[in-house]
């Protein structure tokens, strides 16, 4: 049993850990776009498409950095590495590669053939 609980408690750090990185991120993308100048006529596309790839970029780590808070309020309720579907185990190995996870692989994967058929 302390063999969890360290390695929930690695699992909390390296969250921690990138939680902050993905916030630095956040903000020098941030302040990329404050700086790009205005385009000329012939600059204007590859601008635009500069932009464009900001924004994703940032739209992803936006998305990422909601699901390690998420996991990090899990921690703090004591239901960290708890699948929030079935509540059964996640894989340590999951979460050693996917620290955020809060569905085992089977509901995982569940979720994921549901949410197919919907698109």
């Amino acid at each position: 049993m302390e063999a969890a609980v360290v390695g929930t408690q690695t699992d909390v750090s390296r969250l921690e850990t990138e939680r902050e990185e993905i916030l630095v991120k956040l903000e020098n993308l941030r302040i990329d776009l404050r700086n790009m100048a205005e385009p000329s006529a012939e600059e204007a596309d590859v601008d635009a498409y500069e932009r464009e790839k900001t924004w994703a970029l940032m739209q992803s780590l936006q998305r990422k950095l909601e699901s390690i808070e998420h996991a990090l309020e899990s921690a703090k309720k004591g239901t960290y590495g708890l699948c929030e579907n079935c509540g059964d185990r996640i894989d340590p190995a999951r979460l050693e590669i996917l620290p955020q996870a809060t569905l085992c692989l089977k509901c995982q994967r569940q979720f994921e053939r549901l949410n197919r058929r919907r698109y």
